[in-house]
């Protein structure tokens, strides 16, 4: 009898580990198990009834999750995480309006070419297009701002989306890609092995990335032939990694260099030849190299409208080197006279690869050194009242150069760019291409929880940050450090600044008289709110609040009718910014 019983047990207990082995997974299950194999380590997110089995299925298989309190929150978080890992940032959202409230995010990522992968629910595909509860196309709108999107048919098809998602948005030039995942798929029941394949086959996306030879040689040529040659840096320096031979190039030639707003922390903010941020807000230095540059080496950078001002005087004695891993962009808003499609950092090593005699670059750098010392920045100070360009300068000095800084869109962004001068790669993460108000916060929560070993500080407008505000409950629940430092000018800045120069000071809604306190907004949330008055209390607050180990919310009111100069207006050259010298 006891025999029998044994031979049962021992049956049941094979029967039970077979049913084990066999036991059937869902979509939901594939997708994480996907997610796993891709190292996901966070997930920025919201759910919703269309992805409650994706949901459930992270319970089951644990992946850090950020419940964020709105899905703009969680895209730009996904950015700023990307932003400083250099990796995709990875975003769910559910159907409906969840999807849609990605979709400035999504076209943020795109402009800027920052790497995300978005899993989007969708309503069950027999019902896709007849108007079901929370349905919306998400496939028709994010096509023109996405890399690729796909739509989820096939269980058996995830691992294959997933693996070609994640290769799509971190390769050649790097950007977002959106999944669509029908609840049903999510939901199917799926008895075999589903395996992730080892190789990717897309003939059709095939990036560049080592440059042609003979066009190596050419921009050695030019640059041989230089007297005022120029570099100018943008993002894709960074997005390759390639600060260490960017460094090594312009030492070893001796050559000037100046910077994007997305390019910054490319070079060390203090190179000697550093000459600062070019463009519409960039330093008079800057633009004045590019114009009087008979070689201008843009690597890494798009020539779009905010850097450029009008084309038709743009860099106008220069022969044009344009690197970029994107044949799109080589020659669309500039004439390239020796295009480069590649790799920054591929293309640098080429370069240093080559042995050369570089031009003499002495009196050229003389000269902008003399440009340098005659035109810096400038403001005029104002006894107690602030100025946003002296709590920048705070700031910087309290640490050194070496934090980790986000900002929105506007004046503060701008001074943020001029003042604030990085020692970092991958520092530095703003909205540029969109320009997207309410982007700086939660860019700085994703920064934070990628690099918990640094000091992540987020410099915003009152108004901006009144876009996303509802955040700070994650500073909280995780105790984040972030320190968010609201420069609050009680306006729309950038808004007001060209109402007063273009618009006879016709200050149509821009003023913001009725403001929250955000000291009370931030003990609501409970975290720690200071208000900053006056120039005397400034650095003082700033160092107890920058130093301290715990989340803050710094108001500084700054002094409201003071303008972002120098400035190209729009329609002029480089050559005819306005408010290079003090008055």
């Amino acid at each position: 009898m006891s025999a029998n019983v044994s031979a049962n047990q021992a049956f049941d207990n094979q029967l039970e580990e077979q049913q084990q082995v066999r036991k059937p997974r869902d979509g939901a299950d594939i997708l994480v198990q996907a997610l796993h194999e891709q190292g996901v380590d966070i997930i920025f997110g919201y759910p919703g009834g269309a992805v409650l089995q994706i949901y459930d299925a992270i319970y089951r298989n644990p992946i850090r999750h950020i419940l964020t309190r709105h899905e703009q929150g969680a895209i730009h978080a996904a950015e700023g995480y990307a932003r400083v890992t250099n990796k995709p940032g990875v975003v769910i959202a559910t159907s409906g309006p969840g999807a849609t409230n990605l979709v400035t995010g999504i076209a943020d990522a795109m402009i800027d070419s920052i790497p995300l992968v978005i899993f989007t629910g969708q309503v069950a595909t027999s019902v896709i297009g007849t108007d079901a509860f929370q349905e919306a196309d998400i496939m028709g709108i994010t096509t023109p701002i996405t890399k690729h999107n796909y739509q989820v048919q096939d269980v058996a098809d995830i691992p294959r989306i997933v693996k070609e998602a994640f290769h799509i948005a971190n390769t050649g030039r790097k950007g977002p890609v959106v999944i669509d995942f029908p609840k049903n798929v999510s939901q199917t029941l799926f008895q075999e092995d589903i395996k992730t394949p080892d190789d990717i086959y897309l003939p059709g996306y095939q990036p560049t990335t080592k440059p042609n030879y003979l066009q190596i040689q050419k921009a050695i040529q030019a640059l041989t032939l230089a007297k005022k040659p120029l570099v100018l840096v943008g993002a894709g320096v960074l997005f390759a990694d390639a600060r260490e031979e960017l460094t090594e190039f312009i030492e070893k030639y001796k050559l000037p260099v100046v910077s994007t707003l997305l390019g910054l922390g490319s070079i060390h903010g203090k190179h000697e030849q550093f000459f600062g941020m070019a463009g519409m807000h960039g330093y008079a230095t800057a633009n004045d190299a590019i114009t009087k540059s008979d070689l201008l080496i843009n690597i890494g950078a798009r020539f779009d409208d905010r850097l450029t001002g009008n084309l038709a005087t743009f860099a106008p004695n220069a022969t044009i080197v344009h690197i970029d891993i994107d044949p799109a962009e080589i020659g669309k808003n500039v004439p390239t006279d020796i295009p480069i499609v590649a790799d920054a950092k591929e293309a640098l090593k080429a370069l240093l690869k080559k042995d050369f005699v570089g031009p003499d670059t002495s009196n050229w750098l003389d000269f902008l050194n003399d440009s340098r010392e005659k035109y810096p920045l400038w403001y005029e100070e104002a006894g107690e009242e602030i100025l946003p360009q002296q709590a920048i300068e705070i700031i910087h000095k309290l640490t050194n150069g070496d934090a980790i800084v986000t900002t929105d869109v506007g004046q503060h962004q701008m001074w943020a760019a001029q003042y604030y001068h990085l020692n970092n790669d991958h520092g530095w993460v703003t909205s540029g291409g969109l320009g997207t108000m309410g982007f700086g916060f939660p860019a700085a929560i994703g920064a934070q929880f990628a690099r918990p070993d640094k000091k992540v500080i987020s410099i915003v407008g009152d108004a901006g940050f009144q876009m996303t505000n509802q955040e700070l409950a994650l500073l909280k629940e995780f105790n984040l450090p972030v320190k968010v430092i609201i420069l609050n000018n009680s306006c729309l800045g950038m808004v007001r600044q060209w109402q007063e120069t273009f618009y006879e000071e016709r200050y149509s809604q821009s003023l913001m008289p009725i403001q929250p306190d955000f000291v009370k907004l931030a003990d609501a949330y409970g975290v720690k709110g200071y208000k900053i008055e006056k120039l005397s209390e400034a650095e003082a607050i700033f160092a107890e609040a920058i130093l301290s180990d715990e989340p803050v919310v710094i108001d500084c009111r700054v002094k409201q009718l003071v303008s972002v100069y120098p400035m190209v207006a729009p329609g002029k050259g480089l050559h005819e910014m306005i408010g290079v010298e003090k008055p």
